[in-house]
């Protein structure tokens, strides 16, 4: 698979996690759409969703439920598409989405390989793939990442790093859409910091893409240990997401 192939099949999910077109993505303006959560949308969407702003590099997609439309239009008239991400300029979206009880809630960069970067990383520890019978009785805090207890169903495929008998790494992905698989990783504390990360992602990666469907990976833009694993196993960004969502969902999140 190409990189082209990737991010056209990338695109063609966005838009349908949203409701646009896939050359919606493509244009050099900003681009409105009534928001629409396709019936083959990503899994980890739930409903309600005021707004949902997504930018693959040109310009920003923003798709609103009809209540937020002279908001969000105003919104991505106002400012350039990356300062949209971003503060100051969140704050004004957030003052004017607050009298309608929604906030900005979701905020994520995401990543996809670059097939002239990926490769096997070398690793001290023995690496083995793992299929859903054998990652089973997995499901403990230490792999909280790399697989979901609240969606198993969706685990489909891992690898795991050992020494000897114990695993020390693991790095999972989830069938989130019907071509695009996420990887979530997770090392113990003690054998951080020695490429083991590095090499399970880029690892799993390849076995994703051995199986004709897209690995992508996800991180907080704060979370600079993750981007850094990202980059070093062969990924490269591809595009950014920003949803808002009810206070009070909001505020349940920070209990």
């Amino acid at each position: 698979m190409t990189n082209e192939e990737m991010i056209k099949i990338s695109m063609k999910q966005s838009a349908e996690d949203i409701g646009c077109k896939i050359e919606d993505f493509l244009n050099d303006k900003n681009v409105y759409v009534p928001f629409k959560l396709g019936a083959n949308a990503k899994k980890y969407y739930k409903l309600p969703i005021g707004c949902n702003f997504i930018s693959y590099g040109s310009n920003v997609v923003a798709a609103s439920a009809e209540d937020f439309y002279d908001i969000t239009n105003e919104y991505i008239n106002k400012f350039l598409f990356y300062h949209c991400f971003e503060t100051p300029n969140i704050y004004w979206l957030n003052e004017r989405l607050e009298s309608k009880g929604y906030k900005v809630c979701f905020m994520a960069e995401y990543f996809l390989p670059d097939v002239n970067k990926l490769k096997e990383l070398h690793c001290d520890y023995e690496l083995r793939v793992l299929e859903k019978e054998e990652f089973s009785d997995l499901y403990k805090s230490e792999w909280s990442n790399a697989l979901c207890s609240d969606r198993k169903e969706l685990d489909v495929l891992c690898v795991g790093a050992y020494d000897g008998d114990k695993l020390i790494g693991l790095a999972g992905c989830s069938a989130d859409a019907d071509d695009m698989w996420q990887i979530g990783v997770d090392v113990l504390l003690e054998y951080r910091k020695r490429g083991i990360a590095c090499a399970l992602t880029s690892k799993l990666a390849m076995e994703i893409l051995k199986r004709g469907k897209v690995p992508f990976y996800c991180c907080a833009w704060s979370n600079i240990r993750s981007a850094k694993n990202a980059i070093k196993s062969g990924f490269v960004p591809a595009w950014a997401e920003m949803t808002v969502k009810p206070i009070d969902v909001i505020n349940e999140m920070n209990k």
